[in-house]
This record gives C-alpha cells, structure tokens and sequence, in this order.
C-alpha cells in the first residue's frame, strides 16, 4: 500500500495518490524540516505538471560498500522501467519510441503552437509512463493534428503507424482503468493485464480455480502475469526470466546479483537471493518466502521495494505494476517516530473496531522516515510520499509489515513553493493558521498513522477470501480509506503529546481535520474535467469518508457548508463530534472488509465516493483559474555515477541531479531500452 502526494491542493494532509500542499511552516514541533535555500526544487513545468527534484542528504556519511549497494539497486530499478509502460498500454513503447525520435531528430520550426504542443504531449507521456494521464486514467488528447504528426514523421525518417497512430486521435483505449459500476471493467480499460478478449467473468472464473498448497497462507495469483486467451483457452503469461518481460528482467537479475554481493548482512543478502529467485522462476510461493525475509531483514541503512506489487492499476487488482524505490534509513527521523510502531498494540485495543475484528497480537511493525536514492516504474516520476508492505493479510498477520515515509520527497514538496490555494479556499483565518503553523507536522503524523497503525490494524473473519476476491473493484478504495480512517481518528488524540510527537495535540488535530475536509468536499475537484465522476480509488476513498460524515453530522452541525459571496467552503463546528462520526465509520467499514461484505463496499462508495456536485465543481474550477502552479508535481532522480579503478573496482559513487526533465527521459530510453515494442 502506498500513500502519494501531488503538489496541488495546499492542503496539508498526507493524503492519498494526493494533493499539492501550501506547507509554510518552518520550525515543526520535533518533526521538523529544514528548508535548503540553495537547492534548487523546480525542473519543468507543463500542461497540469510540476516536475522537481529531490536530494539524496548525507550521502557521503554512507561508507563506500554502502554507496555501491545503492547503485546496484537503483541501477536494478531501472533496468525495468519499460516494463511499467507496456502494462500501462501495449503500445505504449511503440508510441515513446517513435515519439522520441522524432524529438531527437527534428530539423524543422521549434517556434511554431504545432511543435511547442508536441513537446508537451512528450512531456506529458513520459511523466504518465504512457499515453493515459497519471492520475485520472484518462487518454491524453494531443493539442496538434493527425497530418501535422505524420509530417513530423516522414521529416525524421520515424515510423509510426496502424492502431499505435490512430489511437493517439481517436475516442478507443479512452481510460486506462475504468472502475465504472455495472460494466466489464476489464473489456473497458485500456491497461494491458488482460489481453484483448479477456473479460471480468474470464479473470474471475480462472483465478477461482486457483488453489493455494496452504489455505491459511493464500498465494498472490495473478500478480505476476498477465491473462490472455489464446484459441478461446485463458493461459498465464508469467513475468519472469524466460517469460513476459524476461530481456529486462534478466537485467534487474543482474544487478541485484551484484547488490547482493554487498549486502550489509546476512538478512539483507537472503532476501536478496530470494527476490532474484523469484524473478528466475516466476513462483508465487517464492514470493511469499521473499516477502517473510524482506519484511524480518530490518537492520541496516539501506532498504529497497522491488517487483511487481501494487495492484491499483488492475481493474479487478490482481496484476501488480512494477516499480522500485531505494531508501536510506534517517536514523534521526525514524528514532523520533519509532514511537508508533512500539505502540501499535495500543492503538489496536483503543480503536473503534469490534472486538472480532481486532488483532489480539500486532507484530512485526516497523516505520522508518528513510530517504529516496532512486525510484522508477509505478513509483516514478510520480511518487508515493509513504509505503506500508507486503499486502498480504497473511504475512502482516503473523509476520508483520514494514512502513516509511519518504522524508526526503516531502521535504522538496514543502520546499518548492507556495501555490496560494490554501487562502482562497479556507473558512476563515483561524483555519489558515491552524494550517500554516501545524499543517506540515499534521500531514507527517497522517502519514505515519496511516501507513504504520492504519494498514496493519484489523482482520478478516475466519474464512473470508482475500480481500481482492471479496470486494472486487472496490477492494483499493475500501483499504486505502479503512487506513485513512485509522489516522484521523488517532490523529486527533491527547495519545499523540502523551507520546511526545506534539506540544499540542488539538490544535494538530484540527489543523489535520480542517486539510482533510477541505480537500475530501472540494478541493480536489481541480482535478476533474466538469461532469466527470470520481474515479480514482484514493480520491473516491477521500470523498467518501468525507461526504458521509458530513451527511451524519448534520443534525448536529458537525460541518457547516458556508457561502459568502458566491464562494462555498466548511467549516468544521465540532470536533470532537467529528472524531467520533471518523470512528463510527471506521468500525463499519472494518466489518466490511472482515466479512467480505461487497454489497456495502459498493453501496459505500458509489453513494458518497462517485458522484460530484456540479455546481461546486464548477465553482471551485472557476476559483482555481487564477493559480498558475499545476496540480500535480513528480520528480527527476538523482544521478548516481560510480568511479572506477583500473581492475574494475568501484572506488567513489558521486550524486549528480539532472537538470532537465526531458534530457533524463531520454538518457532514461537509451540506456534502459531492454524491451521489444510489442510484449
């Protein structure tokens, strides 16, 4: 499970797959920033984009061994990047390739509205890892016409042609996930998990049939494959060595080889030996014996997520998307905020949950703060800002889960500027206060609540199938706002100061409560076309909490929907009522996962998860037009560059930061082209 934050909404809540943030907070009480007025943030900036970077810091406190393990795994990462664009879309490598070319190669008029609108639609393509926005799943419309593209072409000598051409300007392949209800979510999105013909009754049909050697310990089926139907028969094609994607996979082997080499332990180094086995071999059960040995393998500096895991882009959330992050611990950080995971148990017994419902032994937690030394795949350029793994029930139950936050990219949000969003949509300045003097701190403790207490809180009912099989399209949206739940209830607790994390527990909590509403009922509608419905899981979850609770206060005016001036904003009246409506619906929506219950899932969301207030959306769309920062934000990487001596010997990594966007994608394409255009 992964917690991401685009820089948009100035709304100061770690929130998910979330919202850009006006964080002016300098001096945090004991979980502070330090701003860098010499680093330079900002890269690139276009359409609804914001491209920045972020530093690696204290990396020459690493010792040289350290360094290398850093670069053998980035390197790994990287070698399977390609692989996240042909799951996004099968022709998505045909289309960058020729694309790319022509970019490269182009001698004709760079001055002209036709060619900057190319440059843009590159642009856009590359930081979606495809032709569908990042975001909304939607298809990117180029701002430039058929004829002038195969202009373009013909002048660079580029082939680009059939369906891989037309789609660019037709109405086909239109979203990449479609979690619509009622419809064959698989037959409608364009993601290739599936092949052509395959339908949501194949995916289900096939993966029922599937048993596990241990029903207590069920296996991840699907989540390394993609589903086809060859003569009218279903068959796996299995990401591995020798299978799907092996030619880049053969890559990431390689290098993980040699990361394993420099393991700083013996735990490390098995867990390692593992991943590569598994990678080798396709096996499921392998997986689950890397997941046991990842997730006990925590001493150490250096961490690292690898393979194909998140399943958010699958309709059905079966298939996993590749992607990777290499982390080094902040010792300091994480020291500071070890303190809620040495207290899940608490957190645990004092939820609202039922009594069934409620872990007797919360085990194996461990959260760190680390920074990012590289990231690529689904993780990349748009990036989770928190991560809580593995996502097998099974594993977080009687193993445990390791969760961190990603220090160093919240950092470089809160350092790249303000948008001046937050004023214009706030109730009052009271509520602006609370945000600009508490907003960052709250948003760090959201985070940390959700990825450590929230993810690993609860269980299923003896017998109840994983949730993926239970609550089908609903399952991402169910979880992510079930853990969100979980931090806005401890979020506003004396529990926190008594803990030590803050000198004042209310005013943090209401500075959280007041972000989270905010952006749950209105602000996030920025990301919308008007008309369109919620679609992605993380804002559905968002608006789904924060509309039912809204609805049940009303008798008692828990939030009071404001107009003045023909501006709408809400303005949170009880807040202590308020956590208490969080709780009540915490407890619900626990039971829905422990007993599978996808009835109430669906009910759930498509009541207060989908549907938008056109009138409000309007409003808040005209509002907005007057900032010209983007909604979303997402990030080069880090350079690293090994020296090395003459008998072959790295001697010295440096860190180098890109900097154009563009020149990163490209050097990106050259040298970690592994894979054929069509898969």
């Amino acid at each position: 499970m992964k917690l991401k934050l685009m820089a948009c909404l100035v709304l100061a809540t770690s929130i998910l797959v979330g919202c850009g943030q006006d964080k002016s907070e300098k001096t945090n009480v004991n979980v502070g920033v330090a701003t860098d007025s010499v680093f330079d943030y900002k890269v690139d900036e276009f359409a609804d984009i914001k491209v920045l970077r972020y530093r690696i810091p204290d990396w020459e406190k690493l010792t040289l061994k350290e360094q290398t393990l850093v670069y053998y795994l980035t390197q790994a990462g990287l070698s399977g990047r390609d692989i996240i664009w042909d799951q996004n879309y099968r022709y998505n490598l045909t289309i960058r390739k020729a694309l790319e070319s022509v970019y490269s190669n182009y001698n004709g008029d760079k001055s002209t509205a036709n060619w900057k609108a190319f440059e843009v639609y590159l642009k856009r393509i590359w930081f979606s890892n495809g032709i569908h926005h990042h975001y909304s799943n939607d298809k990117i419309k180029p701002d430039f016409g058929a004829d002038y593209l195969k202009q373009l072409l013909s002048d660079t000598n580029t082939v680009l042609e059939g369906e891989a051409f037309d789609v660019l300007f037709n109405d086909k392949d239109s979203k990449k996930v479609n979690q619509g209800k009622g419809v064959d979510n698989v037959a409608l999105s364009a993601v290739n998990f599936y092949g052509p013909n395959v339908t949501n009754k194949d995916v289900e049909s096939f993966y029922k049939t599937k048993v596990s050697p241990n029903p207590k310990q069920p296996l991840s089926f699907g989540l390394n494959s993609q589903l086809v139907k060859e003569n009218g028969v279903l068959k796996e094609r299995v990401y591995k060595s020798g299978g799907l994607y092996g030619s880049a996979i053969d890559e990431i082997i390689k290098w993980l080889e040699l990361a394993k080499g420099v393991a700083e332990n013996k735990a490390q180094g098995d867990a390692l030996g593992l991943l590569i086995d598994y990678y080798k071999t396709g096996d499921l059960q392998t997986w689950d014996d890397y997941n046991v040995a990842w997730t006990t393998a925590t001493e150490g500096n250096i961490d690292y997520i690898n393979s194909f895991i998140e399943v958010y882009n699958d309709p059905l959330g079966y298939s996993g998307s590749y992607e990777t992050i290499v982390q080094i611990n902040d010792f300091d950080m994480s020291q500071k905020m070890k303190v809620l995971s040495d207290n899940a148990q608490w957190f645990e017994d004092n939820s609202t949950l039922m009594p069934e419902h409620k872990k007797d032994s919360v085990i194996g937690v461990t959260y760190k703060v680390v920074n990012v030394a590289g990231e690529a795949g689904d993780a990349s350029p748009s990036t989770p800002i928190g991560v809580n793994l593995p996502n097998a029930n099974w594993i977080r139950a009687a193993v445990g889960s390791k969760s961190v936050s990603l220090g160093n990219i919240t950092d470089a949000y809160d350092n790249a500027g303000n948008t001046g969003r937050l004023k214009e949509f706030v109730n009052d300045e009271e509520e602006l206060q609370l945000t600009e003097q508490y907003g960052q701190l709250s948003d760090k403790l959201h985070t940390a609540l959700h990825e450590v207490i929230g993810h690993a809180s609860g269980k299923l009912n003896p017998g109840v199938g994983e949730t993926k099989e239970t609550l089908k399209n609903y399952a991402s949206t169910i979880e992510e706002g079930r853990a969100d739940l979980v931090a806005l209830y401890y979020q506003y607790s004396p529990k926190l100061q008594e803990l030590g994390l803050v000198d004042d527990w209310k005013k943090v909590g209401m500075a959280g409560y007041n972000d989270y509403i905010r952006n749950g009922l209105m602000t996030q509608l920025i990301r919308l076309n008007l008309g369109d419905d919620v679609e992605e899981a993380h804002m559905r979850n968002r608006q789904w909490i924060s509309a039912w609770v809204f609805e049940k206060g009303k008798a008692d005016n828990v939030i009071e929907k404001i107009t003045r001036d023909g501006k709408t904003s809400f303005n949170i009246n009880d807040y202590d009522k308020l956590r208490e409506l969080f709780g009540e619906l915490l407890k619900d929506v626990q039971r829905i996962k422990s007993e599978g219950d996808y009835a109430a899932a669906e009910t759930l969301v498509e009541t207060y998860g989908v549907k938008v207030d056109q009138a409000l959306h309007k409003e808040i769309l005209e509002r907005n037009k007057q900032f010209d920062s983007p909604p979303y934000s997402g990030f080069v990487n880090p350079v690293l560059v090994p020296k090395i001596n003459d008998e072959g010997e790295i001697i010295e990594v440096k860190v180098t930061y890109p900097e154009t966007f563009s020149g990163q994608m490209l050097e990106y394409s050259k040298h970690y082209n592994f894979l054929p255009e069509i898969n």
